[in-house]
């Protein structure tokens, strides 16, 4: 028996039997957060959160480690209080952080690098959200919630314990929350190291939420390299409008003006009247004259020269799942091109380099996260190899500190050469685990689909894998639907963990998927029970012909969110392949989905409209109604009748995507048909599973139904 200890004050000591990865194991790795360069390039502060078991919470700390001196790690904050969010101050001699205040409101501070001399400096009466100080360090951005009473009333204050809400608007909830509030940003001045009471609402009296609710950051956010402008994200819809449409754009406020100008589409553009049942992609929005940057455009980043300002962008109002490209704008012209059109897949995170003349970002092809650079010509090169996923890319004195990942590793911060292609890593959080624990391997493995196509499955293996023997196997179905199976890392659909418990995994790349092409990609709106699901059919068909290890008569399938509708589909079509199924967060309903969950857009798009169009009695084309026929046909809950096999049905009741009735639905549909099934449902989680102890029982739970059913 070995034992590993976490520091940084938590005290929690894991036990490991034979180098095992157990869920314990998992929770107990820190996880890295946002980071930031000093201005000299020689060292790195980044933020890490850490898990107690015991105190079903997490806690985040500051440290620090230089660029120059591999490994040389410092620990800045290690008090009880979480402190996060750590940047270099203008002078370089102080790091800037947020934390709560002795009445528990969450504020900016500040502290030399080494840790010492810890400051408040804001002191608002409200909790900041997030911040960005100016390049001259004159001003500050800070996010704030504002109550908002648009879709939910506030109560009158007699009856302000009441619990009841009143809803009057579409959109009243989101991911997880009810929205009672809208972030706003606001500009301070700074001023002898404090930061100014008052503050500029930069949407004052309006509705809107900058950044973007449910994950948008700070990075929606950007000073121009004079401290003048700000450029920033946001949707300015509200109502019907706001609930189904992804059509945000880029503004850019002037700060000695007060003037915001909308750089995506002309001054009076009036956006066309819509059907909003129907899915946007024949309609009139978007198939107006000019690129109007009709879809998601989020994340500006102005170039070091301030002549161009950068986003990412998507084509398609209402297409939440389009390919994003890389637009610029040049800021004295109006031109605006693309800069990715020869990389035909997503840019997920992007950043100039100094020049002004070059663009890094990172991006999925088959089924691998890359950094590659791109000219202002278009011309793409890949700098990265290997099966890993770089997830996050920042400039850095002439290379690029990113964020990476696989399967295998978790994540950790490296220092890339851009011209070279090497890679140094920079830190070491969870070295002691990969040390530690025994690992399985990771190998692509590809087949051929039943339309002629290639598909590439990652196959998992167990450590100590011996391939004379047959091992329990089971078929991974991914989200989204439209994330990539590339080498990402979870703390909780762990490949590796699978692997540890004795199974081989078979992942997938099935269609609607990105990194394969746009059409691949493309190839599933309104098609949920077409060729995505003779993929995953013909894709453990191939692997348990092919690869002899594999006990085709200990077959499982699992997955999450879409990959919860596949199972539940799945269920229904698989011919006693599998001798049981888990699905989490899955759509068991699609028409009681599309009136359900809190994005309109996402149903809209996916399934081509209400089902209520069937009926005939709307403006819906014939063509319209066949998509929507089609959709709402795959529709698992039409199949119960040839369910046969062993179901465990998870969810969390805060889950606002797709609710927890699916789950409930499908539970009682298995029992009323007399299969063995269970239900695990998590009241305080929403669709994913964020705390340790609901984690730890989530992990026990999947393993003990598996082990049941594929295990002698």
């Amino acid at each position: 028996m070995k034992k590993l200890a976490i520091a940084i004050g938590l005290a929690l000591t894991i036990s490991m039997d034979a180098k095992q990865l157990t869920p314990e194991v998992l929770w107990s790795m820190g996880r890295i957060g946002s980071y930031d360069i000093s201005a000299d390039g020689k060292n790195v502060v980044y933020g890490v959160s850490y898990y107690s078991k015991e105190d079903n919470k997490s806690r985040s700390v500051v440290k620090l480690t230089s660029l120059n001196n591999t490994g040389a790690t410092a620990v800045l904050t290690d008090e009880g209080s979480s402190m996060y969010s750590p940047r270099y101050m203008k002078n370089g001699t102080k790091i800037s952080y947020l934390a709560a205040d002795v009445d528990g409101v969450t504020q900016l501070w500040m502290m030399n690098v080494d840790g010492s001399e810890r400051t408040q400096i804001s002191f608002f009466d409200r909790d900041v959200d997030d911040y960005s100080f100016s390049p001259d360090g004159l001003r500050v951005i800070v996010v704030h919630q504002l109550k908002s009473d648009i879709a939910v009333r506030q109560n009158a204050k007699d009856i302000s314990k009441a619990s009841g809400m009143v809803v009057g608007d579409l959109n009243y909830r989101h991911w997880d929350e009810w929205v009672t509030t809208m972030p706003h940003p606001f500009v301070a001045d700074v001023i002898d190291g404090r930061i100014s009471k008052e503050e500029k609402d930069l949407l004052a009296g309006t509705y809107f939420e900058c950044p973007m609710k449910p994950f948008g950051g700070i990075e929606q956010l950007a000073w121009s390299p004079d401290s003048r402008q700000i450029a920033y994200t946001c949707r300015k819809l509200t109502g019907r409008d706001y609930a189904t449409s992804t059509d945000s754009d880029i503004y850019l406020y002037d700060i000695i003006t007060g003037r915001t100008r909308n750089l995506c589409k002309p001054e009076g553009y009036v956006r066309p009247a819509v059907d909003y049942s129907l899915s946007f992609r024949d309609q009139a929005v978007n198939h107006q004259e000019g690129d109007l940057n009709m879809g998601y455009d989020i994340n500006p980043k102005f170039s070091a020269n301030g002549r161009f300002v950068a986003w990412q962008s998507m084509e398609h109002d209402g297409y939440e799942s389009d390919r994003n490209r890389l637009c610029i704008y040049e800021l004295a012209t109006g031109r605006k091109f693309y800069v990715t059109e020869q990389f035909d897949s997503n840019v997920d995170d992007y950043c100039w380099a100094n020049d002004s003349k070059t663009l890094y970002f990172v991006g999925v092809w088959h089924g691998e996260t890359h950094v590659y650079a791109t000219n202002l010509k278009g011309d793409v090169r890949k700098i990265t190899e290997g099966q890993y996923d770089y997830t996050s890319v920042v400039p850095c004195a002439g290379q690029l500190l990113c964020s990476r990942q696989s399967m295998k590793e978790s994540p950790e911060l490296f220092l890339v050469n851009p011209k070279k292609g090497s890679v140094q890593q920079v830190t070491f959080e969870n070295q002691k685990f990969r040390d530690e624990v025994e690992w399985g391997d990771v190998i692509p493995h590809w087949s051929r689909t039943t339309d002629g196509k290639d598909l590439l499955s990652w196959i998992v293996l167990p450590p100590h894998f011996d391939a004379s023997r047959k091992y329990p196997t089971l078929l991974f179905c991914e989200g989204g639907p439209q994330s990539p199976v590339s080498q990402f890392w979870s703390y909780r659909w762990n490949m590796m963990i699978m692997a540890a418990n004795g199974y081989v995994v078979v992942a997938p790349n099935r269609r609607g998927l990105p990194g394969f092409g746009s059409k691949w990609n493309e190839d599933i709106s309104t098609n949920y029970g077409g060729q995505c699901m003779d993929d995953y059919l013909s894709a453990i068909d191939d692997a348990c012909s092919t690869l002899s290890y594999i006990d085709r008569d200990r077959l499982g399938c699992v997955g999450a969110s879409f990959g919860g509708f596949s199972v539940y589909w799945l269920a229904g079509h698989h011919n006693r392949r599998f001798k049981c199924f888990i699905a989490h967060d899955g759509i068991y309903n699609l028409e009681q989905q599309y009136v359900e969950t809190e994005e309109a857009w996402f149903t809209n798009w996916d399934l081509g409209g209400a089902p209520w169009h069937l009926n005939g009695n709307t403006n819906a084309t014939a063509e319209q109604r066949e998509a929507i026929r089609r959709s709402y046909a795959a529709s698992p809950h039409r199949f119960v009748d040839k369910w046969n096999t062993p179901i465990l049905c998870i969810h969390g009741e805060k889950d606002f995507r797709i609710v927890a009735s699916q789950a409930m639905a499908a539970f009682n549909a298995a029992k009323y048909r007399g299969i063995e099934a269970e239900l695990l449902i998590c009241p305080d989680e929403n669709h994913w599973v964020l705390k340790p102890q609901n984690g730890i029982l989530w992990q026990r739970t999947y393993f003990e139904w598996l082990d049941r059913w594929l295990k002698d």
